[in-house]
């Protein structure tokens, strides 16, 4: 066998060592099924065998679930006129690691699991299909959970049958619907595992075990078995799954099918019995996987996180570039961020601000996030003292001679930047890289103040900085490859994920997400009650309503920005009804946003909304106040297809090159409809590119040219392409993946 080593002792006690070859970490793909079929059946018949124990040949862990990139072909109903005997082909190759899991807990010998580390998704269900469970106790990165629905899915192995029977679907639920996961301790307290011991110990106790208990069974295959707080049909399980559905339509707004065919799953699967439920789990696993929900999701948050997070779109033949020493000047909120998670990461960080004072309050930042941490126990204290040694606060640029790379985190004002670029430049060395952190302002025309434009660089964090998982990349116009190559080095360290685009004011993230709250504030202008607005938003699958964006980014930020941009594009802002809204909330009602407490809302001491500003009316007359279906569809398009449009554009001007990185960065960096897979697989998947054109042109029809699609989505409409076909990752890219 290639995934499996099996050997049998003197007792007769089977160990099968799951060890993917070529692979850090275990994943379950159609091989790994097919030769954990094979021991099942060698086990069962063999009677000089008397039980087995599973554990894993990886030090990394048990296994970490499914092999998702093979397991969307592997799954997919296959091309024909006979759709009915495509969907049972399907439907077999997903019952697959059912059937064998439930053959190998009903073999009529002793299963034990010896979990060595996390067991994750497939890996938990290969576990739970086990009699017997026993967790390392001495390895702190163990976790065990059913993370699927995280990226649209549900589990397929049984979890969504057997974790509920253990543990009661109440209690399962937050695993099945969130994916949250769990320590050894919680577990076993959980029931889910029955011991702990030091990983060195785990395949010998579960020998002992196996060898005591030659009749084990299932519990759920015991005559006297109850679930854990009822059934669906008990008090219990009648309150569970009356609320279940409210509550998911509350949080998910509907647009997750997961999550509500977990529900469903869990519901119909605990009404019969097991060899039963496996069969309607599965059924709901191959639908949910048909959704273009479950595709965008699997590709955008799995496998292309997986790929980006790992240098796939870092230029092909540059050396690696050692990142040792890092400054940051400006100890503002972004820099000292930025300067904590260099930090972590193990940079020595220069924090360089104007005063002393300004560069400790910086290092402060880190300090508070440090003791958090030990106060929960993430860290101990020597290791927080030695994060925050790290940090040099300091006012002297000499200070930061030697540096690798230079992050630059001032105002967002042209001149200031030019002057900290031409102080800094003074102390770097040829091969160090200035970068500058900007969410709007022109690279290239920040690096005029550059002696060397070929090492400059735009590198847009995102606030707050140890939160947000997604970097944005600017290329000036003579920014090289290898200084490129070296920025995704710096991004890749600090554990962050790395988009690159093309120079432009706004880039890529700013200039897109800034339409959300645009169209959100145009609707306010039309007469539409601000509490539709913000609701309406929150159903697309936003994070937050529009007018709550403009208050965190701040209306006076926002106001700025946008007379920039129209000084620039030969425009009047103000005269703009959206312009005019914005300037009189500024500076005639003095409502800056969430920063000074007052915004589109009224905010408590502790910066939470309370309400909506009643105020408002005083500007507009609200006309809209009630909301029906068909205008709530009609509200939700123009916040998401606004959106596509602009990518779309910044597609057509070179902005952005890859659907890949338009996808994460939509998600990552504020927020876009993420069971949508992001911007480009909603247009892709979720829509269709003749369709999307199509309601793009009505939209722009009934309410502006802002919606009219572009020469690049005519054509791809025309030629049948879609973003990914058009715009798929570059060869050197793919080979780097």
């Amino acid at each position: 066998m290639e995934t499996f080593k099996l050997e049998v002792d003197g007792d007769g006690i089977a160990l099968a060592t799951f060890d993917v070859p070529g692979k850090s970490m275990n994943t379950i793909g159609p091989k790994v099924i097919e030769e954990l079929g094979e021991i099942v059946e060698k086990i069962s018949s063999d009677d000089a065998i008397k039980g087995l124990v599973i554990t894993s040949g990886k030090q990394s862990g048990f296994c970490a679930g499914a092999d998702l990139e093979g397991l969307g072909g592997s799954m997919a109903p296959s091309a024909g006129s006979d759709q009915e005997a495509a969907l049972r082909d399907a439907f077999e190759r997903a019952f697959a690691l059912n059937r064998t899991l439930r053959e190998m807990e009903t073999c009529g010998k002793p299963v034990a699991a010896a979990i060595n580390g996390l067991a994750l998704g497939g890996g938990l269900e290969i576990a739970l299909a086990c009699h017997y469970r026993i967790a390392a106790n001495d390895n702190p990165k163990l976790q065990l959970g059913l993370p699927e629905a995280k990226v649209g899915l549900l589990p397929g192995g049984g979890g969504t049958q057997r974790l509920p029977r253990l543990m009661g679907a109440q209690v399962a639920a937050p695993f099945l619907l969130q994916g949250k996961s769990m320590k050894a301790e919680e577990a076993k307290g959980l029931g889910v595992i029955h011991e702990t011991a030091p990983t060195a110990e785990l395949v010998a106790k579960a020998k002992e075990w196996v060898k005591a208990n030659p009749n084990a069974k299932a519990p759920w295959d015991m005559p006297k078995f109850r679930i854990p707080g009822g059934g669906p049909e008990s008090p219990m399980g009648r309150q569970v799954f009356s609320v279940g559905p409210a509550m998911i339509a509350k949080e998910t707004w509907g647009n997750y099918p997961a999550q509500k065919h977990i529900l469903s799953c869990v519901y119909e699967g605990l009404s019969v019995p097991m060899d039963n439920a496996i069969r309607i789990e599965s059924r709901y696993f191959l639908k949910t996987m048909m959704t273009p929900e479950a595709k965008g999701m699997v590709r955008t948050l799995f496998l292309s996180m997986q790929a980006l997070s790992k240098g796939a779109s870092r230029p092909a033949g540059v050396a690696p570039y050692e990142i040792n020493k890092v400054a940051v000047i400006g100890a503002g909120l972004m820099g000292a961020g930025i300067a904590y998670v260099q930090a972590k990461a193990g940079i020595e960080t220069i924090l360089l601000d104007m005063k002393q004072e300004a560069a400790e309050k910086g290092v402060a930042y880190s300090k508070r996030i440090l003791d958090k941490d030990v106060s929960r126990g993430k860290i101990t204290q020597e290791k927080a003292d030695e994060i925050l040694a790290r940090i040099k606060p300091t006012t002297n640029y000499d200070d930061a001679k030697g540096v690798d790379l230079v992050v630059e985190a001032v105002f967002e004002n042209p001149e200031i930047k030019a002057k900290v670029t031409e102080q800094i430049e003074a102390q770097l060395g040829e091969e160090a890289v200035m970068g500058t952190n900007t969410s709007t302002l022109p690279i290239t025309g920040l690096a005029k103040a550059s002696k060397r434009p070929e090492n400059f660089i735009g590198i847009h964090f995102f606030s707050p900085v140890e939160r947000m998982g997604l970097v944005e990349i600017i290329m000036g116009e003579q920014t090289t490859q290898e200084t490129l190559a070296k920025t995704i080095d710096y991004v890749l360290k600090i554990r962050k994920t790395p988009v690159a685009v093309a120079d432009h004011r706004g880039f890529y993230t700013s200039r897109v997400f800034g339409t959300y709250p645009q169209e959100g504030m145009t609707m306010l202008t039309e007469g539409i009650a601000p509490a539709i607005i913000e609701n309406v938003g929150r159903m697309a699958g936003m994070p937050m309503g529009p007018l709550e964006v403009s208050d965190s980014v701040g209306i006076d930020t926002m106001l700025k920005i946008g007379r920039e941009s129209a000084k620039v594009a030969g425009k009047s802002y103000d005269d703009d009804p959206v312009g005019e809204l914005v300037a009189w909330i500024v500076e005639s009602q003095g409502r800056v946003g969430r920063k000074d407490g007052k915004g589109f809302y009224d905010y408590n001491d502790k910066g939470k909304p309370e309400r909506i500003w009643p105020g408002l009316t005083d500007k507009f007359d609200l006309t809209v106040e009630e909301c029906p279906p068909e205008m709530k569809q009609e509200l939700i398009k123009r916040f998401l297809y606004r959106q596509c449009v602009e990518v779309a554009r910044c597609f057509e001007e070179g902005v952005i090159t890859d659907a890949r990185d338009a996808d994460i960065g939509s998600i990552l960096a504020w927020g876009f409809a993420p069971y949508s897979g992001g911007v480009c697989s909603f247009m892709d998947m979720k829509v269709g590119i003749k369709t999307f054109v199509a309601e793009c042109d009505r939209l722009a029809d009934a309410y502006g040219d802002r919606f009219r699609p572009n020469d690049l989505l005519r054509d791809m409409a025309a030629k049948g392409e879609t973003f990914y076909s058009r715009f798929p990752p570059a060869e050197k890219e793919a080979e780097a993946a």
